[in-house]
C-alpha cells in the first residue's frame, strides 16, 4: 500500500502580492528574492489567488493603529546604487551650455549604456541596462530652438540607441544601422538635432527587442521649455512611471517611478509640500508588458496637459492613463495640510510598488 505521510502536496506557486504582503509583515524581501531565485513566484497565481492578509489594512497591527497600503520594510542603498529617487525628482540636466558662430545656444550631454547591478528592493537585486548608470537615465532639458549634441557611447554588450520623441532628420532617429545611432558595444555616435517642439517627451533604446530594452532600464525623460518659458511654478518634478520584470517572463513583476518601488511611500521619502505651493510635475509613462498605467491624487486636482505641446490644459482632473510613451503635464496644489497618497489607480500595480505619500506642510 502506498505511503501517503511520506508524500508531501507541490509548493503552491507565490503571488507577486502574496510576497509583498510578507515583506510589508517582516519577512523581507531578502526572502522575496530566495523565492525568486527558485522559481516559486509565478505569474499563473494571479493577485486575486492570493490568500489576502489581513495586516495589510487592519488597524493595530501597525504603529498608532495606522491603516496603510502593501509595503516594504527596510530600505535600500541608494548610494551603492549611485542615485536617489528623490534627487531625480528635482535633476533637470541643462548641459554643458556654448554658443555656436550662427548665435545659436547649444547644449551638449555625455551619455553612456552600461550594465549596472541595482538594489530595487531591500535583498534584491536586478540587472538593469542604464543611461549613466541610473535608471530611469538622465532628464534632459533644453529650449525650443537650442542645438542639442548627445555623445553616446554603449559600453554594455548588446547594441544600443537612444531614441529620442521629437523632431529631427531621419539619422539622428537611433532605429535601423550605425549611421543613424544603432551601435555595437564599444562604439560611438553623436546625435544632433535642435530642440523642437515645445513640451514633455523622452527617450529610449530602439534595439530589437525593442521590449527587453526598455523593460531592463534604458529610457529618460527629455523636456523642450517653450522659447517664452513654461508659467511660473514652485516647484517642479519629473516622474517616469515603469516597470521591473524580475523573473524575465516578460511580465512585470513591480511597478514604479523613478527606479525604486515604494520610493515615496508613507514609511520610505515622502515628498514634502507646502499648502498653497504650485507644483508642476512632468509624468511620463515608459512602462512595458501592461497595456496602460494611470496617476491619481488624492484630495485635491490637477490641470493636466497632454504633451505638453499646448499651455490649455485639456482637462481638470484627479485621475489620468497613459499608454506607453504617452506623458503629460500636471499642475496642482493643496488646500489642505496632511498626508496624501498619489499612486496608480489599478491597485495591483500600487500594492506592488506604484504609490507615494505626498507631505503636505502647513504655511
Amino acid at each position: 500500500m502506498e505511503n501517503h505521510e511520506n508524500h508531501a502536496p507541490p509548493p503552491r506557486p507565490v503571488s507577486r502580492r502574496a510576497l509583498i504582503g510578507a515583506g510589508a509583515t517582516g519577512v523581507g524581501m531578502a526572502s522575496t528574492a530566495a523565492l525568486l531565485s527558485t522559481g516559486m513566484l509565478s505569474r499563473g497565481a494571479r493577485a486575486q489567488d492570493a490568500t489576502p492578509t489581513p495586516t495589510h489594512h487592519s488597524m493595530g497591527n501597525m504603529p498608532g493603529g495606522e491603516m496603510v497600503m502593501p509595503g516594504i520594510t527596510g530600505s535600500v542603498d541608494h548610494t551603492a546604487n549611485g542615485f536617489d529617487p528623490t534627487e531625480l525628482l528635482y535633476d533637470f540636466d541643462g548641459g554643458e551650455v556654448t554658443t555656436l558662430p550662427n548665435g545659436q545656444i547649444q547644449r551638449e550631454y555625455w551619455i553612456t549604456a552600461i550594465n549596472k547591478e541595482i538594489e530595487i528592493l531591500p535583498g534584491m537585486v536586478f540587472a538593469a541596462w542604464t543611461y549613466n548608470g541610473r535608471v530611469p537615465g538622465p532628464t534632459i532639458r533644453a529650449t525650443e530652438g537650442d542645438r542639442v549634441k548627445i555623445n553616446f557611447t554603449n559600453a554594455g554588450d548588446h547594441h544600443h540607441s537612444m531614441h529620442f520623441h521629437g523632431i529631427h532628420p531621419a539619422n539622428m532617429d537611433g532605429v535601423f544601422d550605425a549611421a543613424s545611432g544603432q551601435i555595437p558595444p564599444g562604439a560611438t555616435f553623436i546625435y544632433e538635432f535642435d530642440a523642437e517642439p515645445a513640451g514633455l517627451h523622452l527617450y529610449h533604446c530602439h534595439t530589437a527587442p525593442l521590449a527587453i530594452h526598455i523593460a531592463q532600464g534604458l529610457f529618460g525623460t527629455f523636456i523642450v521649455d517653450p522659447k517664452e518659458g513654461f508659467s511660473p511654478v514652485d516647484r517642479e518634478m519629473v516622474m517616469v512611471m515603469h516597470g521591473y520584470d524580475v523573473d524575465f517572463d516578460g511580465a512585470n513583476d513591480f511597478y514604479v517611478v523613478n527606479g525604486i518601488p515604494f520610493a515615496y511611500d508613507h514609511n520610505q521619502a515622502p515628498i514634502k509640500l507646502k499648502v498653497g505651493e504650485k507644483v508642476r510635475i512632468f509624468l511620463v509613462n515608459i512602462l512595458e508588458y501592461d497595456q496602460s498605467n494611470s496617476f491619481h491624487i488624492h484630495a485635491t486636482f490637477f490641470n493636466y496637459f497632454p504633451t505638453g505641446t499646448s499651455r490649455t490644459p485639456s482637462e481638470f482632473t484627479d485621475t489620468v492613463a497613459l499608454m506607453q510613451g504617452q506623458r503629460g503635464i500636471m499642475e496642482f496644489s493643496y488646500k489642505y495640510p496632511g498626508r496624501y497618497m498619489f499612486h496608480a489607480h489599478k491597485t495591483e500595480f500600487a500594492e506592488l510598488g506604484w504609490t507615494g505619500v505626498f507631505d503636505v506642510e502647513a504655511v
